[in-house]
């Protein structure tokens, strides 16, 4: 992959000779589908970028993995074959950047409001700043929404998922809270998902409602559990050689229309995770469970101790200015 990559880079500056008119060109890559929260949000921010800069810029936006793969797309960025991508805060981790993981662990945001005091406010940005010495740009924190677990038996309750394999993303707190399930962690491609459901290579996943509907898997998964456990947002990030190296009338309108693009992203991703509830409750393929509150403590208890377990990788300071930021209580019921 990084001959790949590499070539499709040396392709690209072969094809720009010095002195060459024409836009700037942004590649926006992503693994989700269009109509997503992120699909639709990298749409807006193409439209406001081109606009705002009157043309000077085109952004090019490739969803669904049609450019780059989970594994692939870091790399791609980093070697300047694309410009921009939003990839899944877990995706940070194995790239060095253990700081993201702190979005994985369970429950810590009890609402919107909570969350975005982080995403929004100082904790948030000095997470993006850790991505400078790593050749990119944090830009600003996307919301998809919060996820739900589901499988092909009933989920009530922790136990009906002991022993069941589990989709997750590369996030060794993920890893650690299907373990304290007592269920078995699956890393896989996003794009590998729908299939592996299918088949039975793993018996369930967790995901924010607009994920499970836009990859259809509803039709292969028969229980939906509101458990509401877990975040999933996105990062917006740059090549960072890139993003220094445009001209800064330009860079502040891409800045422009990133914080338009921001709004728009964390409110469609509200609208559409309850649009896509609605059409899987209609569908009739899956059935959905709404937890008890005895139900959804029965989660809280076996899921918190994993904050304390994950305090050696990613920085009991950290998790504690989360706490003080949000007023989150570890000990509350």
């Amino acid at each position: 992959m990084l001959r790949t990559a590499l070539l499709a880079l040396i392709l690209q500056l072969l094809a720009l000779p010095a002195g060459a008119e024409g836009p700037i060109v942004i590649k926006f890559s992503h693994v989700v589908a269009a109509d997503t929260p992120k699909g639709k949000a990298s749409e807006f921010f193409k439209r406001r970028a081109e606009e705002l800069t009157r043309g000077r810029v085109k952004v090019e936006v490739y969803p669904n993995s049609s450019l780059y793969k989970d594994k692939e797309e870091l790399e791609a960025l980093q070697l300047g074959a694309v410009q921009m991508l939003a990839p899944s805060l877990a995706k940070f981790g194995p790239l060095g950047g253990k700081e993201f993981e702190v979005f994985d662990l369970p429950y810590i945001f009890d609402n919107y409001a909570d969350l975005h005091r982080v995403t929004q406010g100082p904790v948030g940005a000095s997470i993006l700043r850790q991505l400078d010495g790593k050749g990119i740009i944090g830009l600003a924190f996307w919301d998809n929404g919060f996820k739900s677990f589901s499988a092909n038996t009933p989920i009530r309750t922790p136990a009906d998922l002991k022993g069941k394999k589990l989709r997750i993303q590369p996030s060794k707190v993920l890893e650690e809270q299907v373990r304290a399930l007592g269920a078995l962690p699956q890393v896989m491609a996003f794009s590998e998902v729908y299939q592996a459901l299918r088949t039975g290579v793993v018996d369930g996943t967790e995901n924010p409602h607009s994920n499970m509907y836009t990859q259809k898997m509803h039709e292969v998964q028969k229980y939906l559990c509101l458990t509401d456990h877990g975040y999933l947002g996105y990062a917006v990030i740059a090549n960072k050689k890139f993003w220094d190296g445009l001209p800064g009338d330009v860079r502040s309108q891409l800045e422009q229309a990133m914080k338009e693009s921001t709004v728009y992203a964390n409110r469609i991703a509200q609208e559409e995770n309850e649009r896509s509830l609605e059409l899987i409750r209609k569908s009739g393929k899956t059935q959905i469970h709404v937890p008890s509150k005895e139900e959804r403590e029965a989660f809280r208890r076996v899921l918190i101790p994993v904050h304390a377990r994950m305090e050696a990788r990613i920085g009991a300071s950290l998790i504690r200015a989360i706490y003080r930021e949000t007023g989150f209580d570890p000990n509350r019921p």
